[in-house]
């Protein structure tokens, strides 16, 4: 079975595009939805994040933390926020090359806005082998694709739940 590079979640929230764009342009309060990020790191700008700003993301899944340096590639108030994590490491992100790119859109719908998060591997130069043993055994047995399908979902209905709660 090849690989999947891209997997996608939505969500219709009851607030306004730009409401839903404004919560989710912010890095610094990922991890108030997220199951595996914590927010940024201090130094990173503590409001919307502005198109080709950068910001260090930590992260965690289990006991084991980590930091990404992430870019923003799309900064468009109420329709699309996106970023690509292009370094990594445990206390600064020093490993650099393409990693992941994430992607929210923001649509009217009936009642409020759909929110669209969209994860893609960008490790495509990867031999298919050692990408699958490694993310099953950074994941627990499960692919990265099936890993983030379950994040996506987890994040959303967060995201949801805090933003119609005012």
């Amino acid at each position: 079975m090849g690989r999947v590079f891209t997997v996608s979640g939505s969500i219709v929230v009851a607030v306004p595009p730009e409401v839903a764009y404004r919560a989710v342009s912010r890095p610094a309060d990922m991890g108030r939805w997220s199951p595996e990020n914590l927010g940024t790191t201090a130094g990173s700008a503590d409001g919307p994040a502005a198109l080709g700003s950068s910001f260090v993301g930590r992260n965690k899944r289990g006991r084991v933390r980590w930091v990404t340096r992430c870019t923003v590639t799309a900064a468009e108030p109420g329709r699309r926020f996106a970023f690509r994590v292009h370094a990594i490491g445990v206390r600064t992100p020093r490993l650099r090359g393409p990693i992941a790119s994430w992607e929210y859109r923001f649509e009217a719908a009936d009642g409020g806005t759909r929110v669209t998060e969209t994860w893609t591997d960008d490790r495509h130069s990867w031999p298919a082998p050692v990408a699958n043993l490694l993310d099953r055994i950074a994941t627990s047995g499960r692919t990265f694709a099936d890993f983030q399908a379950r994040n996506i979902e987890k994040t959303l209905r967060n995201l949801k739940r805090e933003l119609e709660a005012g």
